[in-house]
C-alpha cells in the first residue's frame, strides 16, 4: 500500500485497549530534523490513560487528573510508530486539532502493521486535502 501524507503539526494517537476497554491517548508534535538535510523526526509530547487495569498500568511518574493517569513517554522521539491493525478490535484513531476519526479514514488496515513517521511532504508533492 502507497504512503499516506496526512498535514499536521500535531497528531494525537487514540486507541481503546482490546481487554480492558480503557481508552489510551498519545500526543505527537512534528519537528525539524537536526540538520537541514535532516527528515523531521516525531516527538512525543504527553501519555494519558482513563483508569488502569491488568496489563495496562501506568508508569510510576503517572499523575491522576480527572480519571485520566497522565505522563511522559520515556521514548521521547521514536523513530516510527508500529501499529498492529486487526480485524477484531476498534481501530486506532487520528486526533487533529481535537477532531478524532478512525485511521480507516486514511489508510485501510490490511490486518498487519502500520507504520506511522514524521515527513516534510507527501512522495508526490500532494497532501491529503479532505481532511475534515
Amino acid at each position: 500500500m502507497p504512503p499516506v501524507f496526512i498535514p499536521a503539526q500535531q497528531v494525537t494517537l487514540a486507541w481503546t485497549h482490546s481487554i480492558e476497554k480503557q481508552r489510551w491517548e498519545e500526543d505527537y508534535a512534528v519537528q525539524p530534523g537536526a540538520t537541514a538535510e535532516a527528515p523531521p523526526v516525531l516527538q512525543a509530547l504527553a501519555a494519558r490513560v482513563r483508569g488502569s487495569a491488568a496489563g495496562m498500568e501506568p508508569p510510576p511518574d503517572a499523575r491522576l487528573v480527572d480519571g485520566w493517569y497522565r505522563y511522559q513517554p520515556l521514548e521521547r522521539q521514536p523513530a516510527v510508530l508500529r501499529l498492529t491493525r486487526s480485524e477484531f478490535t476498534a481501530d486506532f484513531e487520528l486526533c487533529l486539532q481535537g477532531r478524532c476519526q478512525p485511521m480507516g479514514r486514511w489508510l485501510p488496515s490490511d490486518g498487519g502493521i502500520t507504520l506511522l513517521t514524521a515527513c516534510s511532504a507527501s512522495p508526490g508533492g500532494q497532501a491529503d486535502r479532505s481532511l475534515p
